[in-house]
C-alpha cells in the first residue's frame, strides 16, 4: 500500500518539476522517516527519480534507502532472493533502461547482499556498463528473468 504522504511527495515534485534539497529533507524528516516500507514505495521513488530532476543528494538518498529496503527489508534478510532480483531489474530498468543512480542501486545491491541471485548480478553489471555509454548509443535489453 502506498503512503499516501508519499504520493502527495510524488505528485508535488512532479508539478513543481523538480526535487530540490528542501524537498528531499522533506521526505526524509516528514514522509519516510523510517525509510521504505513496501516494494511499491521503492517503485514510485524509482519512477520520480527517473521522471524529474533531482539535486544529486536524492540519489544518494533513493540509492541508500533502495538497498536498506531490498537487502534488509525483505525476506530473507541479507540474501536477494530471484523473484526479489525480478522486481528489482524491471523497477530498475523501467521502459528505456536504468537511469546512473538506477544503476549504482543495483551496483550497490549486489555489494551489500550477503548472496544475490545471478540474474540481478547480471544485471548490474550491464546496467553499469550501460549507464557510463554516452548518448542514444546506449538502448539494451535485460533479460529480467533467467
Amino acid at each position: 500500500m502506498i503512503n499516501t504522504s508519499l504520493q502527495h511527495f510524488c505528485n508535488h515534485a512532479k508539478s513543481a518539476g523538480q526535487i530540490t534539497e528542501a524537498d528531499l529533507r522533506r521526505l526524509m524528516r516528514d514522509v519516510l522517516p523510517d525509510g521504505i516500507g513496501s516494494r511499491e514505495e521503492a517503485d514510485m521513488l524509482i519512477a520520480l527519480e527517473r521522471a524529474v530532476p533531482a539535486e544529486p543528494a536524492f540519489g544518494d538518498y533513493l540509492i541508500a534507502a533502495v538497498v536498506d529496503f531490498a537487502v534488509w527489508g525483505e525476506r530473507p534478510t541479507g540474501r536477494i532472493e530471484r523473484e526479489t532480483a525480478v522486481w528489482l531489474a524491471g523497477s530498475l530498468s523501467g521502459r528505456s533502461g536504468p537511469t546512473p543512480v538506477a544503476a549504482r542501486i543495483a551496483v550497490e545491491i549486489v555489494r551489500e547482499a550477503q548472496s544475490s541471485a545471478e540474474n540481478l548480478m547480471a544485471f548490474a553489471l550491464a546496467a553499469n556498463s550501460w549507464s557510463r555509454q554516452p548518448g542514444e548509443a546506449r538502448r539494451p535489453s535485460f533479460a529480467l528473468a533467467a
